[in-house]
């Protein structure tokens, strides 16, 4: 049975890429003397061996060090090293802060793409800088540890939009746009019962409490 999928460090399952193993592993021969390399054919066959395994599911760190102990047998033990090495540098990475150059560009009031997101905060004022960089601090740990990955990658990729990242980790949001004006002029439905549009003003002070409550 062939691999199907993969399961990250965050849990979440993905397809198997036969391509990402060959380029982790061609990475780090390049970092390495001719002498100490793999070649093109020996990487393909760790590869057809991990897939000989007939698990359709596999951990990303068993597929790790299956890896490093084809490199051993091998005799590649600097390659290995290196691979080890290019393993661990990944793990910080995915695992590093990356808030520092967001909260500087705050400060300075560079940062163009909170600007936008946050277009009603003005973000020459302390107050508003302190809540910005707590929104930023919310990106990073919603994007690192809350979120799953390949929803985080289509944010990322622009093939969809999270919007109010930076108030997740509170579990809220900041903004709810909801065309009130056209609910109570032209009627609305709500938990599948159709509500008309409010003929006097204390029934449409009613209607709009209960359409807020519905979207909150």
């Amino acid at each position: 049975m062939a691999i199907q999928h993969v399961i990250k460090r965050n849990g979440t399952k993905v397809p198997y890429d036969a391509d990402k193993i060959r380029t982790a592993i061609q990475k780090a021969n390049k970092e390495v003397l001719a002498s100490e390399r793999v070649t093109d054919d020996y990487i393909n066959q760790i590869i057809i061996d991990l897939e000989f395994l007939n698990q359709p599911t596999l951990a990303i760190e068993g597929i790790q060090d299956f890896i490093e102990s084809k490199l051993m047998e091998a005799g590649k033990y600097v390659l290995a090293k290196k691979y080890i090495v290019y393993r661990y540098q990944r793990d910080l990475i995915r695992k590093s802060n990356t808030t520092d150059e967001s909260i500087l560009h705050l400060v300075r009031t560079t940062n163009k793409e909170v600007g936008e997101e946050n277009s009603n905060k003005n973000p020459m004022l302390l107050a508003t800088q302190r809540d910005l960089i707590a929104g930023e601090v919310s990106k990073d740990i919603s994007t690192r540890i809350l979120l799953p990955e390949h929803l985080i990658e289509a944010h990322k990729n622009g093939e969809i939009h999270f919007h109010d990242l930076d108030y997740f980790i509170q579990d809220m949001f900041n903004c709810c746009l909801v065309d009130i004006a056209d609910m109570l002029d032209n009627g609305t439905v709500m938990n599948d019962k159709l509500i008309e549009s409010p003929k006097g003003f204390q029934v449409a002070c009613t209607v709009m409490t209960q359409i807020i409550a519905a979207n909150c």
